[in-house]
Parts: C-alpha cells; sequence; structure tokens
C-alpha cells in the first residue's frame, strides 16, 4: 500500500504522543485506529483488516511485549512497529526476537515515523504478494489440473496423492509429451515442501561439460569461465524438491557424483573442499528404458534403485483414449479463457478424427493442437475444417516418409551414417540432444559414432 491509504492500528497510553501520532498519520493519507489499551485493541485486531500494527512498549495494563505476541499469532504477516524509550537497544532486539517488524525510538520526528511505517507497508505488501503467488502456485499446479479418468490415471493420481504426503524419491516415467513436470510439480505443490523451491533442470539440454556445475555450484576459478562463484541446483532447492528432467541423459561420470550426493546428503561445489549439507526432495523423470539403458552400460543400476523408490509410469494419450474427451473439453476451456474468447463447442466428427489419431507427442501434442484450432477457428463450433490435414488424414503425407525414397538403389549404412552426421552438425555435436533427435539411447548413438567413425 505504499503511496496509497494504509489502515492503522495505534496503541499507546499517552494520550497526547497517541493524538500527535494519530494526526501525523492521518495527514499522511493513512487511516488510523488507536487505542490507550493493549487488550481493546487486539479486540479491534481480531475483528477488522489491518496494514500495520504501532504500538508503545511500556504500558501499564498490557505490554507492548505482550501485544507483540498476541497480534503475531492472530496474523504473523501483519508489520508491527514499536516505540521504545531512547536507547533502549535491548527492549529493541526483544521486540525483533518477539516478531515485530521494526521499532522507533522516542524522541522521534514526522519524517522518521513516516519512513518507519513506509518500509513496514512495503514488507506488508511484499508478504501479500508472495501469499498470493503461492495461492497461484498452487492452483495451477495442483493434482487435479492432470486431466484423465480413465483406470490408468486414477491409478496414478492415487499414488500421487500417497507420495505427495511424504518425501520419499519418485521416478516418473513416460514418453515425451506425457506431462510429467507437471505430475512432478503437482507432488511438490501438495507436499509439505510446497512453500519452498521447486527447482527444475533438464539434463539432456546442459553440455556434459557444464551439467556438475550447474547441479552442484562451483568457486571461482574452479574452471574456465568461472569468474565468480555459483550456487548449483541442489543449493537452490534447500527445503524444496530438485527435478531432474531426463535423467536418462545424464553422463556416467556425473551419475556416480550423483549417487554420492543422494547417499551422503551433502553436497560439494566444484573446486571445493568442504561439503555443504543438503535437504533436498529428489524427483526424477526419464522417456528411456532405464533398465535397458543399464544393460547398455549407460546408466548405473545403484543410481537407479535410489531414484526409483516409488516409481510412477505415465501411460501415452493412445493408451488412454477414453480420456480425449474430457481433455478436449479442458485446453478448449482453458485456451478461451487465456485468449478472453468465447468457448467453442467441439463436433462429433472432430473427436472421431481425435480417438483415431495417433498422438505421437501425447497430451502436449493435445493441447498445441487445440490452441491452434480455438484461435484460428471463425465458428461457434469446431468443425473437421479447423483439424489441420495431418491430422485428419495422417497416411496422405509423402506415403508415412518425411523424404522422398529414390527408385535406384540405396546404401542403407550410408544413409545412417549420413542421418547420423546431419544431426550431430544440428546439434553442435551434442550426443544426449542428437540421439534424442534420432529416438535412441546415447549409448546405442556413441555405438554408432564409432561404426561409422565419428569422433
Amino acid at each position: 500500500m505504499t503511496g496509497a491509504s494504509a489502515k492503522i492500528l495505534l496503541v499507546d497510553d499517552d494520550d497526547s504522543l497517541r493524538r500527535v501520532l494519530e494526526f501525523q498519520l492521518t495527514g499522511a493519507g493513512h487511516i488510523v485506529v488507536s487505542e490507550s489499551d493493549g487488550r481493546e485493541a487486539l479486540k479491534q485486531y481480531s475483528n477488522e483488516a489491518f496494514d500495520c500494527l504501532i504500538t508503545d512498549w511500556r504500558m501499564p495494563k498490557m505490554t507492548g511485549s505482550q501485544v507483540v505476541q498476541q497480534a503475531t499469532a492472530i496474523n504473523s504477516e501483519i508489520p508491527i512497529i514499536v516505540i521504545t524509550a531512547f536507547g533502549d537497544i535491548d527492549t529493541a532486539v526483544d521486540a525483533m526476537r518477539g516478531g515485530a517488524f521494526d521499532f522507533i525510538t522516542k524522541p522521534f520526528n514526522r519524517q522518521e515515523i513516516l519512513l518507519t511505517v513506509e518500509k513496514a507497508l512495503k514488507y506488508g505488501n511484499a508478504l501479500a504478494e508472495n501469499r498470493r503467488l503461492r495461492r497461484q502456485v498452487h492452483e495451477e499446479f495442483r493434482l487435479e489440473n492432470v486431466v484423465g479418468t480413465s483406470e490408468k490415471m486414477l491409478q496414478v493420481f492415487d499414488l500421487v496423492e500417497r507420495v505427495s504426503k511424504t518425501n520419499v524419491t519418485v521416478l516418473i516415467e513416460g514418453e515425451s509429451g506425457t506431462g510429467k513436470e507437471l505430475i512432478a510439480k503437482g507432488i511438490h505443490s501438495s507436499g509439505t515442501r510446497r512453500d519452498n523451491p521447486f527447482v527444475a533442470i533438464n539434463c539432456a539440454a546442459i553440455p556434459e561439460t557444464l551439467i556438475e556445475a550447474e547441479l552442484f555450484g562451483y568457486k571461482k576459478g574452479a574452471f574456465t569461465g568461472a569468474i565468480g562463484e555459483s550456487k548449483g541446483k541442489f543449493e537452490e532447492a534447500s527445503g524444496g524438491t530438485l527435478f531432474l528432467d531426463e535423467i536418462s541423459s545424464m553422463p556416467l561420470q556425473s551419475q556416480t557424483r550423483l549417487l554420492r550426493v543422494l547417499q551422503e546428503q551433502e553436497v560439494t561445489r566444484l573446486g571445493e573442499n568442504t561439503p555443504r549439507r543438503i535437504d533436498v526432495r529428489i524427483i526424477a523423470a526419464t522417456n528411456e528404458n532405464l533398465t535397458e539403458l543399464i544393460k547398455e552400460n549407460a546408466f548405473r543400476e545403484d543410481l537407479y534403485y535410489r531414484l526409483a523408490v516409488v516409481p510412477i509410469v505415465l501411460p501415452p494419450l493412445r493408451e488412454r483414449r477414453e480420456d480425449l474427451p474430457v481433455l478436449t473439453e479442458h485446453f478448449v476451456a482453458r485456451c478461451a479463457s487465456k485468449y478472453g474468447i468465447r468457448s467453442p463447442k467441439v463436433s462429433r466428427e472432430v473427436f472421431k478424427v481425435f480417438f483415431e489419431y495417433a498422438w505421437m507427442g501425447n497430451v502436449r501434442e493435445l493441447e498445441n493442437l487445440i490452441e491452434r484450432m480455438v484461435v484460428l477457428s471463425d465458428g461457434d463450433t469446431l468443425a473437421l475444417g479447423d483439424v489441420p490435414e495431418n491430422v485428419r488424414n495422417p497416411s496422405s503425407t509423402k506415403n508415412g516418409l518425411w523424404f522422398d525414397l529414390p527408385s535406384e538403389p540405396i546404401d542403407l549404412e550410408a544413409l545412417e551414417g549420413e542421418i547420423i552426421r546431419t544431426s550431430l552438425l544440428q546439434h553442435g555435436g551434442n550426443q544426449s540432444q542428437t540421439a534424442k533427435h534420432l529416438g535412441i539411447s546415447r549409448s546405442a548413438l556413441i555405438y554408432r559414432m564409432q561404426k561409422y567413425g565419428f569422433e
């Protein structure tokens, strides 16, 4: 409420000082309710909404210490300013420990009290905004927003609800686009760590040489380019949840260090020798079969068992087609609300096409398609003509191939090698991103790179 009228409760048994303060605060545009007795003030405080409380410390019937203690118990987010005697430092310290935001010593002038009130109001506004944002985050990521009524999704919801009540490590498995991060956020926002950070890191999007610096942090000079010290994601997520997305893309060396962090519950920044204690819940996710990667020596078996204390498997959309109607209606309504337009109906012909489509991009593909259709549609109903051609008639696109097959004989191995080389160039040599692009595991990519002599 800085710069606007605030409602302030003033408690002071000194009538003359109370009147002066009331005059000064009212003159600054604030609404002031004043009381000479702390007990009467607390009655007002319990029944009305105030933006700030100002109380004297030394009062005969009820001390300022008692006022602060009881007011904080009623509402700990309303800033309290304590008026103390000049030089009474011990009193000021006791007031701050008891829950007061700040103190001001007698005698003080008008400018001092107004500046102190302004700081208190800014603090109260920040607390209120944080509370609003927490409510918004909880609303956005609550489990009810993961839509589905199929038997498979009901089983997922039941499992998610149960693990949310604990701090157990969770491994979420599922194809790209099935909603793994949304499930992870739902677990976090429904659990005991909801008011602490949710930090996500995509292990496939970070170069191998930097992933340990991102996870564990580093000190200045630890490596070329480390011009200052930096917290890692583990430290950033302290008290909250660290979401390790695409964990299958993590290099083996980093997997070893991650395993040690999980076992010891402490992390050592690059370039340092002293470990730091951490308190972090781990949720990992993968779109690859980790047990197959273990067989290929591309993923540590002991790390897998450390992460998969509770595995949650998200079914692809094609295996829960009965959820298509409710998902479609959900995305249509959300898109219409997002763009401030009327929510269109969905025709039977559209649903028929949706039921026959493969949905290789899963729920994310459906959401993006619905948004495109709603924005571009001119009518009150999404009709067959609003569905893109590749969805309406997927078999019509180049016989299912994304390139033209020549009529003359081809060298299949040379073609495979060229595809791998081109993909590596497109992704700057990043093996994890290339493997994802080609739909194979990183170890399978390395095998083929060695086969074709690629470095």
